[in-house]
């Protein structure tokens, strides 16, 4: 057995995308389904082709709630305080920062939640250290 990929629902993928490219993925592939109405787009980090994250977007409008239902998604990082510099610098709220150095919780534009986690440790940093939570995660 091989693990393929994570697939979400979205409903703007340009902006999901463009979440995306901040934490570092790029798309792979894409595929456009007229008679099912969707389109499917893949994404991996550079150099790990095979870990991929499908997005599903349905043509029709859908809203899509209950994205904490679904878990979240984790990503290693070599910085994170830098890459959640980089988020916020783009307008993303970082729901749980990285007061330990260690790990820290985004949302996708449909609320999936993103975990980042610390390649090796960091130590604790302002202004991160004392940062509160600023939604669930």
């Amino acid at each position: 057995m091989r693990y393929l990929h994570t697939m979400i629902r979205v409903s703007d993928p340009d902006a999901t995308i463009r979440f995306f490219n901040l934490l570092g993925l790029t798309e792979v592939r894409r595929m456009e389904n007229e008679k099912g109405r969707f389109t499917l787009i893949f994404l991996a980090a550079p150099g790990q082709e095979d870990v991929q994250v499908e997005l599903t977007h349905n043509w029709d409008p859908e809203e899509y709630a209950g994205g904490r239902n679904f878990g979240h998604l984790a990503y290693q990082v070599d910085d994170i305080y830098a890459t959640c510099q980089t988020l916020m610098d783009a307008g993303v709220t970082i729901n749980r920062p990285p007061r330990d150095g260690h790990m820290a919780f985004v949302k996708t534009p449909d609320g999936i939640s993103i975990e980042l986690l610390q390649k090796g440790s960091l130590a604790p940093a302002e202004p991160w250290a004392s940062m509160p939570n600023t939604g669930s995660w």
